[in-house]
């Protein structure tokens, strides 16, 4: 049963499209009957991880965001690539990647729309524990990526101050604080 607030798509097209994002252009029919046109930014999903070790400190990564000219601190994340069968495969490989650490343990968290007005991007958030460091990272060409750990209630403490700007980041941490802990 479709909803009376759905509107209908006439035509679609990729505008435009590069690494990491496409950007669409739809025809589009309203409830009222208007025709107009919708254009949005085609994402995927990603996997958002907040990774704890043994010893309770959690993996931050610090990475160049060049959209914003600095870096940005936060929770390791990735897209969902087409041979990952679910996100959960992508949380192994996005945190080996990125940080050089497994988990002993995933959980699933949350899932997330951040920006449904203008993209289709999905956050599957998962707590991963008992992370330890197994070697290098696996960098991207284009990832300039610092690891450390930090005291969970310094990154809370970071999102309440505005340390922690990665609006990713921010809602896994106040996720975990509001719910899980």
């Amino acid at each position: 049963m479709t909803d009376d607030l759905a509107w209908e798509t006439l035509a679609a097209e990729t505008a435009y499209d590069c690494p990491g994002f496409d950007v669409v252009h739809e025809d589009v029919r309203l409830p009222d009957g208007t025709e107009t046109d919708f254009d949005y930014l085609r994402e995927g999903d990603s996997v958002v991880v907040l990774p704890f070790t043994p010893e309770g400190a959690v993996v931050v990564i610090e990475e160049w965001r060049q959209a914003v000219g600095r870096v940005n601190r936060g929770l390791p994340a990735g897209s969902m690539e087409a041979d990952d069968p679910d996100p959960r495969a992508a949380v192994d490989r996005e945190l080996r990647e990125e940080t050089g650490y497994e988990a002993g343990s995933v959980e699933f968290l949350y899932t997330a729309e951040p920006a449904n007005g203008y993209a289709d991007s999905v956050f599957h958030y998962f707590l991963a524990t008992d992370c330890e460091s197994t070697g290098q990272q696996d960098l991207d060409f284009n990832e300039s990526i610092r690891v450390e750990t930090t005291a969970f209630d310094d990154l809370l403490d970071g999102v309440r101050t505005g340390d922690i700007r990665d609006g990713r980041s921010a809602v896994g941490i106040m996720y975990y604080a509001l719910f899980e802990r």
